[in-house]
């Protein structure tokens, strides 16, 4: 109270600010150039998963933003509170996608994808297979966000060593909601250098709740030379306009535009991926 008085930030609120970070304004002019330089969204749910809409109006409404491309990344099979699709229903999906693909060209693509749940061993929750057909592959850890780092650590280390796995989705799995979910423990640096070296892109994830990861992380992980991909995570059409959010947090940290995946055509984001492979 007294340091408020006297103008100055509170020790509590300084110490809160140096451990979530606070984002900038998305409309800085550099946080508005790197939005103008993204061609799509790696990060898009649909109602076959936990989404609210169906893919063709996820895909009219990202259309309508200006963007090229969007990959729909439903959930996997082991994550059912969500309806995470099983090998069948993704082969149903993919299908799908095709056909409405051949309505929408030129001008706009859906890229096949999902958003795979990463195991407690490090394993991605879907048939080889069928990863291997994707466009897309981001790679998330959903439960068990508790873990000792030294677990956790080793449980991201060999998602990101999957030839498969392109993006590593919301890396802590931090909630900034009033009840909250504090960060998973693991160590970055480990993490960070990993990704680099397997060319696995770290999600800056735009959702008002998650904005994973936190700045300090974000800091390392462009020191470590990571590549990025700024996603929205939305699972309705207006959550599709929160990437700007994500472009803020790149221009904080300091992301080179040039390191940033979702700033390249459709084709040229499917043979970066297929490189992995």
């Amino acid at each position: 109270m007294l340091e408020a008085l006297a103008g100055e930030t509170p020790k509590y609120l300084a110490k809160l600010e140096e451990e979530l970070g606070t984002v900038g304004d998305p409309g800085d002019e550099r946080a508005a150039a790197i939005r103008t330089a993204l061609q799509g969204d790696c990060h898009v749910h649909s109602d076959w998963s936990d989404g609210g809409s169906p893919i063709d109006v996820m895909a009219a409404s990202a259309r309508a933003l200006g963007h090229r491309y969007m990959a729909l990344t439903d959930h996997s099979p082991r994550l059912t509170v969500a309806r995470g699709l099983s090998p069948e229903r993704l082969r149903e999906q993919l299908d799908v996608v095709a056909a409405l693909n051949e309505d929408l060209a030129p001008g706009f693509r859906i890229l096949t994808g999902i958003e795979v749940d990463i195991l407690d061993d490090g394993s991605l929750d879907q048939e080889d297979e069928l990863l291997e057909r994707l466009d897309v592959v981001v790679a998330s850890v959903h439960s068990k966000l508790r873990m000792e780092a030294p677990a956790m650590t080793r449980r991201m280390l060999g998602a990101i060593a999957n030839p498969h796995s392109d993006i590593l989705g919301h890396c802590t799995g931090r909630l900034l909601t009033a009840r909250g979910r504090p960060e998973s423990t693991f160590d970055a640096e480990k993490v960070f250098a990993a990704c680099a070296v397997t060319d696995t892109a770290v999600e800056i994830n735009c959702r008002p709740e998650r904005l994973d990861p936190p700045l300090r992380l974000l800091h390392k992980a462009v020191e470590a030379g990571c590549r990025f991909s700024i996603d929205t995570d939305a699972h309705a059409p207006g959550q599709l306009e929160w990437q700007p959010n994500g472009c803020a947090m790149a221009a904080q940290s300091g992301v080179p535009v040039e390191r940033i995946v979702n700033r390249l055509s459709a084709d040229d984001l499917v043979a970066w991926t297929s490189s992995h492979q």
